[in-house]
């Protein structure tokens, strides 16, 4: 079995990607053989072939707040998933920082968290220190904070969140996140901001327009998203392509 779930050829075949196996990696118990277990991760690192590579300089902003070890999919009778916001966070994090070794990882809950990743270990193991720190309130505004302060430079910028920015006080100008983000855009004219809002609610961190793209929820087809954001191939007549070429 183990043999099988590290075979690269089955796992093209059956284009299995990082959620998926992140969903089973993590309900796998103690029930489970080490092999077996051990065969999920080297099947998440083959999947990270299906994660893109995106141009120009790319931060990832996962958000490790206490809000974010809750399950995905909330607590639900019967139906609560082993997989909480935060090991979404991390993966998207890691798998990010894999493709793209130049990406910068910004982890963060109330201010911004000192955490640094080796772009050559595993999926897993950076995602395993990214959990492992945080737990105070959100402040999603954070990261952007830090990168006007450096007046760094950037393309991309993607944050993980649950939205839950409490610590973010409101301004005539809208939510601090967007007053600082109109300043890193100020430098950096073609700069594009995805905000992966994993438990989607009513309102929003950042307001959509051109430059902003919000992702309620999250499914492996997000990084496809992201790079179809990034050229320019999300508008109507693409969903309408899209949605006619698929089989039924």
């Amino acid at each position: 079995m183990a043999e099988r779930l590290r075979n690269r050829e089955a796992i093209r075949a059956a284009r299995a990607l990082l959620y998926q196996l992140l969903m089973a990696y993590q309900a796998a118990g103690d029930g489970v053989p080490v092999e077996v277990r051990e065969a999920l991760q080297d099947a998440m690192e083959i999947a990270t072939s299906n994660v893109p590579v995106f141009d120009g300089k790319v931060y990832v902003c996962p958000d490790v707040s206490g809000s974010m070890h809750s399950p995905v999919t909330g607590a639900r009778r019967g139906a609560t998933t082993a997989v909480r916001c935060v090991d979404v966070a991390a993966l998207v994090a890691a798998a990010i920082a894999r493709k793209n070794p130049q990406a910068e990882v910004i982890p963060f809950e109330q201010e911004v968290v000192g955490v640094r990743l080796n772009p050559r270990d595993s999926v897993m193991t950076n995602a395993a220190k990214l959990t492992a720190v945080g737990g105070g309130g959100t402040s999603t505004s954070a990261p952007l904070a830090l990168l006007n302060q450096r007046r760094a430079r950037g393309e991309l910028v993607v944050f993980v969140s649950d939205n839950e920015s409490w610590c973010d006080a409101r301004t005539g100008r809208g939510t601090a996140m967007m007053c600082e983000w109109n300043a890193f855009r100020e430098r950096n004219k073609s700069a594009r901001l995805v905000c992966i809002d994993i438990q989607p609610y009513g309102t929003t961190q950042a307001m959509e327009r051109a430059d902003v793209l919000n992702v309620g929820g999250f499914s492996d087809q997000v990084f496809t998203v992201i790079s179809e954001f990034l050229e320019g191939r999300l508008g109507p007549a693409h969903w309408v392509d899209r949605i006619e070429a698929a089989e039924v």
